[in-house]
């Protein structure tokens, strides 16, 4: 459990109270507007499906990825093995198993190297979803303790009719949390964008040039 687990419970029933009030409208050309125009989504909505998403799980799939590397290492192992044998079988032989195993492991756009892109991009966004969930923590704590939240509360205490001065509030609050959200999400764009090369399907490269001649010597020696 993280910091923002703790906040979790008494984040949301603020969120909800401002998402109530926000609900009969933000005032006139407060700055939310772009930021709700933006995100399409009131901040109690954004923060409780943002509470779903931990790093753990993407460093336990790195971790898995990488685990996977040990069967092509073992696999290209076999393949480097030589054969004293000669001839064309031979040499268009040595030209299939060389052309497999820059496929298996030769350079960022063989299997290997997309695999280990992928461990990495799992790694990248863990540390995303940690430093997001850092952020979004220390914004609540700051909203928690804050004059709005009380003004926040007052206007929604049962028979209280909501009025500016608690719209005010809720706007003010919504903007620090959808403004920590949306620095979030551009993070996990920005990654998006970086690992998206390393990240496309591999395709099978260098055929062998010249096709093989059969009915040639084939020679074996042990």
């Amino acid at each position: 459990m993280d910091a923002l687990d703790r906040l979790a419970e008494p984040g949301l029933d603020l969120l909800a109270r401002v998402d109530t009030l926000l609900a009969a409208g933000a005032p006139e050309g407060h700055r939310l507007w772009p930021l709700l125009r933006r995100m399409q989504v009131l901040p109690g909505a954004a923060v409780r499906e943002f509470l779903d998403l931990h790093p753990a799980p993407l460093t336990g799939a790195g971790h898995a990825v990488r685990r996977l590397v040990r069967g092509y290492d073992d696999t290209c192992a076999l393949l480097g093995d030589t054969i004293a044998w000669s001839g064309a079988a031979a040499s268009a032989y040595d030209e299939a198993r060389a052309t497999l195993l820059r496929h298996l492991d030769e350079g960022p756009e063989s299997l290997v190297g997309r695999l280990e892109s992928t461990a990495s991009y799992a790694d990248a966004l863990a540390g995303w979803v940690e430093g997001s969930r850092v952020a979004l923590a220390r914004a609540l704590a700051e909203v928690l303790g804050s004059s709005e939240a009380v003004a926040v509360h007052a206007a929604t205490r049962p028979g209280v009719h909501a009025g500016p001065a608690g719209a005010s509030a809720a706007a003010e609050i919504a903007t620090r949390i959808l403004g920590v959200l949306g620095v979030a999400y551009d993070g996990a764009e920005t990654l998006l964008r970086q690992w998206g090369p390393s990240l496309a399907e591999t395709v099978w490269r260098d055929r062998p040039a010249v096709a093989p001649h059969y009915g040639g010597t084939t020679r074996i020696g042990y």
